[in-house]
């Protein structure tokens, strides 16, 4: 098997032509035609993925976030990029294209919580994040207790409402999100990397939000 037929395989699963405007996505580094050894699969690309890829003999590694994401103005030895090129190791990223594929992060991160009757829903800019329902309702504190035992994390969340039973849901940086998903009827958003100021707006508009953190939405 080469590299080619594995993107080719991913490319089917989560279209990588789906992906945002501003992302990167795709074989970013390395040779489509290389004979692959051995496949590791992580979240970021880190100098230990890269270590663990030569320690097993893997000459592929698929990552979520993109290992290219804004322009390279150079490629030193201290460059992750260097050291991937040096030990003949690519890269294929998928990153919003899996996010918001079928079977991808968003069903991924609606399943961990136990949402049933997940609806896919495009914001403004055409991404699909997810609502999923509660069989039975839940409050804000009750809420946010169960995304952090679900998803191992400490969270941070506005509300105080004693019904919850519409959730909407996007892994990783959502906030911007807001608006749409106001808009959706959700009484719930599920996301990370949440700035001040939404949190203030979702205070203001009284849907409970909460930020569970950009690894662990995105880990499940």
């Amino acid at each position: 098997m080469i590299v080619y037929e594995i993107y080719d395989f991913l490319d089917e699963k989560y279209d990588f032509s789906s992906a945002l405007p501003y992302d990167n996505v795709g074989l970013l580094v390395g040779d489509g035609r290389e004979k692959v050894t051995g496949v590791l699969v992580c979240l970021d690309l880190t100098d230990e993925a890269i270590t663990e890829a030569v320690k097993k003999g893997a000459n592929l590694i698929v990552t979520h976030h993109p290992v290219i994401f804004d322009p390279l103005k150079t490629v030193t030895e201290q460059s992750l990029v260097y050291r991937l090129i040096r030990n003949g190791i690519s890269v294929i990223s998928a990153h919003t294209n899996l996010d918001q594929a079928d079977g991808g992060v968003n069903d991924a991160l609606a399943e961990s919580l136990g949402l049933s009757n997940v609806e896919k829903i495009a914001d403004s800019e055409g991404f699909l994040y997810r609502i999923g329902e509660f069989e039975e309702p839940l409050s804000s504190d009750e809420l946010a207790k169960l995304v952090g035992e679900k998803l191992s994390v400490p969270v941070k969340y506005v509300g105080n409402s004693s019904f919850i039973k519409r959730v909407a849901v996007c892994g990783g940086s959502g906030g911007s999100m807001l608006s749409d998903v106001l808009l959706s009827g959700a009484d719930a958003f599920v996301t990370a990397d949440v700035k001040h100021n939404v949190f203030m707006e979702a205070h203001s508009s009284g849907i409970t939000l909460i930020d569970a953190g950009h690894f662990n939405t995105e880990n499940v």
